[in-house]
Formats: structure tokens, C-alpha cells, sequence
């Protein structure tokens, strides 16, 4: 059976390290868990390495040592993926204030992946 392929953006990663949000934390970490398990094929861009590495330190290297615990497949953003998060803003979809979340939008799409994971634990 095929993986279901999951694009993983800078606030999902973030929820791994969020007692301040703490069933979003917990809902995160069960998620980990199944990518851990290799459940899913992980698709992150460019754009959350460069969010995570704006962190301050400490966020930066709890955040990257998650990130050294699964596979995942490193996109960069390329000409297609930002004419696509353009679009968005054109659209009135989004604010440019919000090009950033109009990118990850646009790697889900251009990968092949689903975004926001967090709502398919319910189904597994």
C-alpha cells in the first residue's frame, strides 16, 4: 500500500516543542510517533528550514533535533511554486502579508502532498 505523502510546515514542527499549547503539543507528538514509524512520506521546503533557523537558539536546536529523527524529502521552492502561492494573493485567497503560508501551500501542491496532517489522526 502506498504512503500517504504529508507536507510539513513550520507551525506543525513548531507544536512539537508548545506546552503553552499543550493538546496541539500532544496532537503533534502522536503524529511524530507515526512518522517515526515511517507511516508517511515527509516532504518539507527550503522555507521551513529558513523559519526554523529564525528561531531563537534554543527553539532552533529543539526543532532541528526533531527533525533529525525522520526522513523526509528536502524541497526547494522553485519559479512554478511561487507563481502558484502568487496566484493566492491574486485571488484575494490570501494576504501578501501571508506569502510565506501561500508557499507552503503551493509545495503541498507542487510535491503531491497533503497539508495540515494534524486532522488525519482521527482516520488511522
Amino acid at each position: 500500500m502506498k504512503k500517504l505523502k504529508i507536507y510539513l510546515d513550520t507551525s506543525v514542527i513548531s507544536h512539537l516543542d508548545a506546552p503553552d499549547v499543550s493538546d496541539k503539543m500532544n496532537d503533534t507528538l502522536k503524529l511524530w510517533e507515526k512518522i517515526k514509524a515511517g507511516k508517511f512520506d515527509v516532504v518539507i521546503s527550503n522555507i521551513v528550514k529558513a523559519e526554523i533557523d529564525g528561531c531563537n537558539v534554543q527553539k532552533k536546536e529543539i526543532l532541528t533535533n526533531y527533525l533529525d529523527e525522520i526522513d523526509y524529502i528536502s524541497m526547494k521552492i522553485d519559479k512554478r511554486t511561487v507563481e502558484i502561492a502568487s496566484r493566492f494573493i491574486d485571488l484575494a485567497i490570501l494576504k501578501e502579508k501571508s506569502f510565506d503560508d501561500c508557499q507552503h501551500i503551493a509545495a503541498a501542491i507542487t510535491s503531491g502532498a497533503i497539508l495540515s496532517p494534524l486532522g488525519i489522526l482521527s482516520t488511522l
